[in-house]
């Protein structure tokens, strides 16, 4: 097949070369943002006169013809193309005659392909923060139902003070809260339309850049053509976010494992969201929370690899920059299935509320409580402190918990405790006492869930304005 770029060539490429440089294999994915872009350009060329408003009408209904039979499936994308490009205006030439040959005018594939991953980039950051909007919504509704739910709290993977899981819960839901703050905030910066840029130098032609920014939903061209064909910053913060997305995916991931195992049985994955052993009959293994935590690595790579490839390139575009697609494509496909299959599997979670409480019981959760008990009796912090430890040393030898020890051997090491201080260690108390905005008490928990539900209803999720373009 003759290349766009044949006419300088004397011999054949050689086919290893050829499959080499080829990028239709994974480029075919932005046939859409492509033939969408082209009906911008050849609207805006026909606007300006730089190309006959009969070419240009022509030019707009053969690529509305091909989008059409692409989406029912009346043709197929072939990989016999160098790239969706080439494609697209082959098949349009094919279709309208030379009429097709006069779309690339005032256009180079380098603002082309920027224009479309650029698109499909906005695009995949609009999905992403859908997602992560209905992933708060179920975790919000978690929330609301297990505001009672005792558990204990950790730190360094050991029994610290004792929490509702609403309150755990809240921490993620504020994760995904930043994550969406960050995805909103790319969005405004990459929202710039590079088309017009040319190979790097802008073009001869009078080409209304604005119009065709405007035709696309983006607020204003790019400033700065050399700039517009090179910048791959808005997909590496993409990456980014991506991969600040799948982490805190797969802590939360993480700790469901440690709560599905049989020493914690504080949750219970549902059957349609875990998978069996093929040699042991009575497992059930979470692998859906296994492999986000596995794939955030994959997220991860992507992201490392773009700054690596990117950090050499010397303006304006070079050849190394096609590398951008393949491991972007996969990172946004894996990080969505992700955010989707753990909604999921979190919707359809069930929570062992007795067998938390009893784990909140143990361990000395509520020595701090006890400590701060003291405190208010008039003992200094630090002798409070001290004596809660000989109070822990004791409840250890005797295999006892603190609410066990008798009110004698509370006095022998202070004698400032008095009865009223099993009360002042209950769990519920312990919980109920801690009112500070941020806390796990239940007024604290109730003004979290109210600015949580105000939060999703008042930001709106992102949406791809090529979704309502008309064309």
């Amino acid at each position: 097949m003759a290349q766009l770029w044949g006419g300088r060539f004397t011999q054949k490429t050689d086919d290893l070369v050829y499959k080499f440089n080829a990028s239709i294999s994974f480029d075919k994915r932005m046939l859409r943002q492509d033939i969408l872009g082209s009906i911008a350009h050849a609207e805006m060329l026909g606007k300006t006169g730089v190309i006959t408003a009969q070419d240009s009408e022509a030019i707009v209904k053969g690529l509305k013809g091909i989008l059409d039979d692409s989406l029912s499936g009346k043709i197929d994308i072939s990989e016999e193309y160098e790239d969706v490009h080439s494609f697209a205006e082959s098949v349009l030439t094919d279709r309208i005659g030379d009429a097709g040959k006069r779309l690339h005018t005032g256009r180079s594939r380098n603002d082309q392909v920027a224009l479309d991953m650029r698109m499909y980039t906005r695009g995949e950051v609009c999905h992403t923060d859908e997602l992560l909007a209905e992933l708060m919504h179920t975790i919000l509704g978690i929330m609301k139902s297990e505001k009672d739910t005792v558990m204990p709290g950790f730190t360094h993977m050991q029994k610290a003070q004792p929490v509702t899981l609403a309150h755990h819960f809240g921490a993620y839901f504020e994760m995904f809260k930043r994550d969406r703050s960050r995805l909103a905030d790319l969005y405004d910066r990459m929202n710039e339309c590079p088309l017009g840029a040319g190979a790097l130098a802008g073009t001869t032609y009078p080409l209304d850049r604005e119009y065709v920014a405007k035709r696309l939903g983006f607020k204003c061209a790019t400033a700065n053509s050399m700039d517009s064909v090179s910048d791959r910053d808005y997909l590496l913060e993409f990456l980014f976010a991506l991969s600040e997305i799948m982490m805190h995916l797969s802590r939360f991931a993480e700790e469901i494992i440690i709560w599905n195992s049989d020493e914690y049985r504080f949750v219970e994955i549902s059957d349609t969201y875990s998978t069996g052993s093929s040699i042991m009959p009575q497992k059930k293994n979470p692998d859906i929370a296994e492999l986000v935590r596995g794939k955030t690595g994959r997220v991860y790579g992507a992201l490392m690899s773009l700054l690596t490839t990117m950090k050499g390139i010397p303006l304006a575009y070079n050849k190394d920059m096609q590398e951008d697609k393949e491991v972007s494509f996969d990172a946004m496909d894996n990080a969505l299935s992700c955010i989707k299959l753990f909604d999921g599997m979190l919707g359809q979670m069930s929570f062992n509320r007795d067998r938390m409480l009893k784990s909140a019981a143990g361990g000395f959760t509520n020595a701090t409580d006890a400590a701060d008990y003291l405190v208010r009796k008039g003992v200094p912090f630090r002798d409070a402190h001290r004596f809660v430890g000989e109070m822990v040393v004791h409840c250890i030898e005797k295999n006892i918990s603190l609410d066990e020890m008798s009110i004698d051997d509370l006095k022998k090491i202070c004698d400032k405790a008095e009865p009223d201080f099993y009360e002042a260690i209950k769990l519920s108390t312990c919980v109920d006492r801690r009112l500070t905005k941020g806390a796990p008490g239940a007024e604290a928990v109730d003004a979290e869930i109210k600015i949580s539900e105000e939060y999703l209803a008042s930001t709106k999720t992102l949406k791809d304005p090529l979704d309502s373009i008309e064309i």
